[in-house]
């Protein structure tokens, strides 16, 4: 099977995420974003038909996103993944958008950048569709800095990808935007889901993507200023800050974890003793150990429990082990099930080692009894 053209970015063992361009452009506007996300996911950037590498055989006259959307599928599916993490740009968007209607199960969440549920009808999307396939897209071409950003601002790269592209795939994705209208849809997106506006959008107002936001429960809209509509090109900074957090996990979420597992209180006094040294070291913390590595569901809170209570005697940590004794309890391990995993390390960690372990549980556990001196 023919696919899209693709790049592939980041550890194989990372959590997958798809990137989706603009029409007119190549995968190449995700250029100053990609590299970064690809620290923490195994990026996928996908070209559309007929743009960048892919061929244009692979769409036709009268397409529709959910065509689009099938070749995503396909792509991830000859890539092994099952479930990953979108963004997408304007057309890249919208296919986004019709995945988590049409496809929810294929999502673990979604960011929509200067896009839209519909785009304007049919009428300007047949006529431009009706003009490339009649004089090709070098008149196009010339006034895309007028439509992706805004004055004086230009990424010559991408003005050449509109330039090359096939004019009847080009076309046929104007079918496809001009078909597109998911506004009675909306309130059934249920992935976690984030809105991307540019201020000074002409294509996509952020008044496109406040109305999605407003359907979509508990959805986020972050509307970036001096942003046009290709706001990965023009403000990748603000663009990778708003993807981090919303498919890395937010600090906010990992504190809620570390609450529920460690409790309030010890929470609360770490947080009273923060410096503006520590500062820094508390967000990481929270951030990573509990937004990402305990949220995890891979693994059960119990299981976490026994896990870390071995790795904490191994290294002779005591005093972060009678933290994690009151954490286990809390995640729903018994004092029995608390002393066989410590017996369990007198083999693999040493009998001195699980010795002090042991007096440390002991301690811990008879305070939780309420029987301490």
């Amino acid at each position: 099977m023919t696919l899209l053209n693709h790049r592939i970015e980041g550890p194989a063992s990372a959590p997958p995420l798809l990137l989706g361009p603009s029409l007119g452009t190549s995968y190449a506007l995700w250029d100053k974003v990609a590299p970064e996300l690809s620290v923490t996911h195994r990026v996928v950037r996908w070209d559309l038909p007929g743009h960048g590498g892919s061929p244009a055989g692979l769409i036709e006259a009268g397409a529709t996103v959910g065509d689009l959307a099938g070749l995503v599928l396909a792509l991830a599916d000859s890539l092994g993944v099952e479930r990953f993490a979108y963004a997408g740009v304007s057309l890249g968007g919208a296919v986004g958008l019709h995945l988590a209607v049409h496809r929810p199960e294929r999502l673990s969440s979604l960011a929509v950048i200067c896009s839209s549920a519909h785009f304007n009808g049919r009428g300007p999307w047949e006529e431009r569709a009706a003009l490339v396939r009649r004089e090709g897209l070098a008149g196009l071409a010339d006034g895309a800095d007028a439509r992706w950003f805004t004055s004086g601002f230009t990424v010559p790269e991408l003005v050449r990808d509109h330039r090359d592209a096939d004019p009847d795939a080009y076309a046929a994705c104007c079918d496809a935007l001009a078909a597109f209208d998911l506004r009675d849809r909306l309130p059934e997106i249920a992935v976690p889901t984030l809105l991307v506006a540019g201020r000074d959008d002409p294509a996509t107002p952020p008044a496109h993507l406040r109305e999605i936001a407003d359907a979509v429960p508990g959805s986020t809209l972050v509307e970036l200023p001096g942003a046009s509509h290709l706001a990965p090109a023009q403000c990748p900074e603000a663009v990778l800050t708003a993807l981090r957090a919303h498919f890395g996990g937010p600090a906010g979420r990992g504190m809620e974890v570390r609450r529920e597992v460690l409790g309030d209180q010890h929470v609360d006094r770490a947080q009273a003793r923060q410096t503006p040294f520590t500062a820094r070291f508390q967000d990481f913390i929270s951030r990573y150990a509990w937004g990402e590595i305990w949220t995890d569901p891979t693994l059960s809170r119990r299981e976490r429990s026994m896990i870390t209570l071995t790795a904490l005697v191994a290294h002779g940590h005591y005093d972060e082990l009678a933290m994690h004794v009151r954490a286990a309890r809390r995640n729903g391990l018994t004092p029995e099930e608390i002393g066989a995993v410590l017996l369990q390390t007198a083999v693999y960690c040493g009998v001195p080692a699980a010795n002090s372990a042991f007096a440390t549980a002991q301690r811990v556990l008879a305070e939780e009894d309420g029987t301490a001196g």
